[in-house]
């Protein structure tokens, strides 16, 4: 079979975004993509690694203006130069940690003042509690877990709403966990939190709705980030086993037989939040390979 060497590119047109694919025999073919961002500002935690990062990437990709949000300047800097840019695209970051709901609050609000930006689209992600049994689990540990994700996502609620509501659109989507609809064991703890996540969410998709704001949360099952391989190495070591016949177990008790890669939920998160979903709200999807048995 003769080699056929395809060469692709992205344009826009009129704000429309299409793939072009040119063969070597000299014709072109133009497929429209209908999931585009061109002058949207994306609000995006934990935004560095895993799914925040690939996320970010998708968004930036299809002309999104991002906003990451983590802990790690140097690491933040370093994602802003791999984002994709158009070169009229306009990428930013903030230093910010979830632990700390009140330095988080202070410290967007003075961005958002500084910068004079109003966001299209937020993106609530932030790394889990530590694993457990919920019975030995500390106070503090719970009210450090409320304050990793409930509290700081309702301060950043409360600091990016507004501009939402006086446009009347947006997206809220918060990327939480299958132990919404199915606790999983050993997780104690961000079984508790995420569920109190998913009733928030929830209840703000009936509030916000008459806004035309959107808010949906993304369920992801196993997926190979930092924070499964940190779960991966606590079972190896309670259970005297490999890292490997753990990361098997878990493969298994999924349907497809795989544990999911970033940018799988990554796709659901970018499409919740696109146009093509504006009459989805106030959902949990699961992106867990079929792995949670309830409907």
């Amino acid at each position: 079979m003769q080699n056929c060497q395809i060469n692709t590119a992205i344009v826009v047109i009129n704000k429309h975004i299409f793939h072009i694919f040119a063969k070597p025999n000299n014709y072109v073919i133009l497929i429209e993509n209908n999931i585009a961002f061109n002058n949207k500002n994306i609000f995006i935690g934990g935004s560095t690694n895993g799914i925040g990062w690939e996320s970010a990437k998708l968004f930036a990709k299809y002309g999104g203006n991002l906003t990451l949000v983590a802990r790690n300047e140097n690491l933040l800097l370093q994602r802003l130069q791999e984002l994709p840019n158009n070169a009229n695209q306009q990428h930013t970051y903030i230093i910010a940690d979830f632990s700390n709901p009140e330095n988080l609050e202070k410290t967007i609000k003075e961005f958002v003042l500084d910068k004079s930006i109003n966001y299209d689209i937020i993106i609530n992600n932030t790394g889990g509690p530590p694993s457990g049994q919920l019975e030995k689990a500390t106070t503090e540990e719970l009210l450090s877990a409320f304050n990793l994700h409930l509290i700081s996502f309702h301060k950043i609620l409360g600091c990016l709403l507004q501009g939402m509501k006086s446009r009347k659109a947006g997206s809220i989507i918060n990327i939480i966990s299958t132990s919404v609809k199915q606790p999983l064991n050993g997780l104690g703890v961000s079984n508790t939190i995420r569920g109190a996540v998913a009733n928030w969410a929830k209840t703000l998709a009936n509030e916000l709705g008459t806004y035309n704001i959107t808010v949906n949360n993304v369920l992801p099952g196993a997926t190979n980030t930092g924070r499964l391989k940190e779960i991966i190495k606590n079972k190896a070591q309670k259970h005297n086993l490999q890292e490997s016949e753990i990361e098997k177990q878990m493969a298994d008790q999924v349907p497809l037989k795989r544990i999911a890669e970033p940018i799988e939920v990554a796709n659901a998160v970018v499409f919740l939040a696109s146009d093509k979903a504006r009459y989805i709200s106030g959902v949990n999807l699961p992106v867990d390979g079929g792995r949670t048995k309830s409907l």
